[in-house]
């Protein structure tokens, strides 16, 4: 589209006006030769090409579209360059003062005044030069709307792009005046405050986020960056983090903009550029025994449930490992899975670091307040390792969180919800520190809901050779060696020793054989002292008792794993094996493998 078919409306005013001015017919026509307005015999000819549309036949509007010069035409009739029309007698005309449309010094038309009788004609002859400078200041006129025309398309076209820019930015984008109302919001805002774009712009900042920050800035002029803002209205809570910059000129502050973030958000992408540990899933569990089948099974099948898992036995025995598959086999499992060893920080600083603080909560604290590691886990998993060391007096937050879903920072009395999975670990009895008061019943009822216990390395020897080869796999690889297996003296030992250390302690024992062996196999002189002490291993068989107890075990641990740890399990488990349900409980406790809450009935 032509300049002027932009604003054909406005030609035809501007030639109207001219005609009615000057007593004479006007036509104007655009660099296309197409005539976009005309009065008198000229209107018939509106959106029709002149000279058949070749400026470079050379004949008037070509040659001012060409030389950008006005001409006049005092003998049309006569003029072979004129028109061929006028020339074969199909048109009238019989004198043209014409000059250019320029743009940006281009013509992008033509103006021209016509004469089709003798009265007209000497008008136009007699006061040429006035006419002429009559029509530059109409071209002038009709370039200045053209100017204004296309000002207006880039601005709308530059505010399509801004929008488009806008729109396409993750972070929420909001954008108030002076008085504190929003002007401007973008897609993701809508999101983040579950509200349409039409019930947000126009309205006071006050009404959508009461006492935001933002509002200073209109008085200060000064920003802030990456601010964490919590809001809680009479429907929803808001955890922001916010970065806010003044709109001003020089001195006067006519608005702010602001880029918001959803707090779990920032949390989920802090976690995935840090953490390492991405990949551990069950086939990390290394195993063919029934008893660490039956586990995987049980923990596959409860990894959805947002019920609390309590992950028990001895040191080394893998519950990290089984945490985290627990974790990546959920549908949590993009977000963040947070790891605390409530044995390994102070107490002094293990509330702040479980549940965080506000700014000023103590002295030494950071000025900005920080989160805890409930509100970094928002959205996934939280392993709560060692919970056995968990101080008396944080049991009691514990739990509160656990039952409401909601944190609440030192120094802060509101609460912030969170949407969290608990798996916890100890490999301390429990239920002989509730009996002792050292751990509140309450909330070791409120982990202990789904129950899973991990047997020592020493009760499924099936899997030692299969760790090994895993590890030796693993260690080789790190170190840049070549060995390929082990003698089988060595996997005789291995099987014999009794792991006090469970799976950690084997991994040493391989990484340290891996280091020290020179041959393509680890023999025996390569592996740790503590392996080789008589002490420690023995190549006598164990005793025909022990074999019973530890195949009565190993039977136990799998009725457990097959119908549960309720007391109703329990009862089916008596009549399978025929046994007494008293009878039962006795064996359980002579194995170690007690998990129910029957015993703790004396507490209440």
């Amino acid at each position: 589209m032509t300049f002027l078919k932009g604003i054909q409306e406005l030609v035809q005013q501007v030639a109207d006006v001219i005609s009615t001015a000057l007593k004479v017919e006007t036509e104007i026509v655009d660099e296309t030769l197409t005539v976009m307005a005309g009065t008198g015999e000229c209107r018939n000819r509106i959106n029709t090409k002149e000279e058949g549309g070749k400026k470079e036949a050379g004949y008037l509007y070509g040659r001012i579209l060409s030389t950008k010069q006005a001409f006049v035409v005092e003998d049309a009739q006569n003029d072979p360059m004129y028109d061929p029309l006028v020339l074969t007698g199909e048109r009238k005309e019989v004198a043209e003062i014409c000059c250019p449309i320029l743009y940006k010094e281009k013509a992008i038309g033509v103006i021209g005044l016509l004469a089709f009788d003798q009265e007209q004609h000497n008008r136009l002859i007699e006061n040429k030069k006035q006419m002429l400078n009559f029509l530059w200041r109409m071209s002038e006129l009709i370039t200045g709307k053209v100017a204004e025309m296309e000002t207006t398309k880039q601005l709308l076209l530059t505010k399509n792009k801004l929008n488009t820019i806008v729109e396409s930015i993750q972070d929420g984008i909001l954008a108030i005046d002076k008085n504190g109302m929003i002007t401007h919001c973008n897609h993701t805002v809508e999101m983040l405050l579950n509200e349409d774009k039409q019930n947000i712009i126009g309205r006071p900042l006050e009404k959508i986020l009461p006492g935001s920050p933002m509002l200073s800035i209109l008085k200060t002029g000064k920003g802030y960056s990456e601010k964490e803002e919590i809001y809680q209205t009479s429907k929803q809570h808001f955890h922001f983090i916010v970065t806010a910059t003044p709109i001003s000129n020089q001195s006067q502050v006519y608005g702010a903009v602001a880029s918001i973030r959803k707090m779990s958000d920032v949390r989920k992408l802090a976690y995935s550029l840090t953490s390492s540990e991405q990949d551990l899933s069950f086939s990390e569990v290394k195993g063919v025994s029934n008893i660490i089948k039956g586990l995987k099974y049980q923990a596959l099948k409860v990894s959805n449930s947002n019920s609390s898992i309590m992950l028990t036995g001895e040191s080394g025995t893998g519950k990290g490992v089984f945490a985290m598959a627990i974790h990546n086999a959920s549908k949590r499992a993009s977000g963040p899975f947070i790891s605390v060893n409530c044995g390994s920080i102070p107490e002094t600083l293990l509330e702040s670091e479980l549940f965080g603080y506000v700014k000023g909560a103590f002295t030494g604290a950071n000025k900005e307040g920080k989160i805890g590691k409930f509100e970094m886990a928002d959205g996934g998993t939280i392993f709560l390792d060692e919970i056995g060391d968990l101080p008396f007096h944080l049991q009691v937050k514990l739990l509160h969180v656990l039952q409401h879903k909601k944190v609440e920072r030192v120094g802060s009395s509101s609460l912030i919800p969170i949407d969290i999975k608990v798996i916890a670990a100890t490999n301390q009895n429990l239920e002989k520190m509730v009996h002792e008061g050292e751990f509140r019943a309450d909330l070791y009822f409120r982990l202990n809901v789904i129950p899973l216990n991990l047997p020592p390395l020493r009760e499924r020897q099936i899997d030692i050779p299969i760790l090994m080869n895993h590890f030796l796999s693993e260690h080789t690889n790190s170190l840049n060696k070549e060995i390929y297996g082990f003698e089988p003296k060595v996997i005789e030992m291995f099987q014999k020793y009794r792991w006090p250390g469970n799976v950690r302690e084997l991994e040493n024992a391989v990484e340290y054989a891996v280091n020290m062996e020179q041959t393509d196999r680890i023999t025996a002189q390569s592996l740790p002292l503590r392996m080789l002490e008589k002490k420690d291993y023995s190549s006598e068989y164990p005793s025909l008792k022990a074999m019973l107890s530890l195949h009565e075990k190993e039977i136990l641990q799998n009725m457990l794993s097959k119908y549960g740890h309720s007391v109703k399990a329990k009862k089916q488990i008596a009549v399978q094996l025929n046994i007494s349900l008293a009878t039962l409980y006795r064996k359980l406790e002579e194995h170690d493998l007690l998990n129910d809450h029957v015993y703790l009935k004396n507490i209440y």
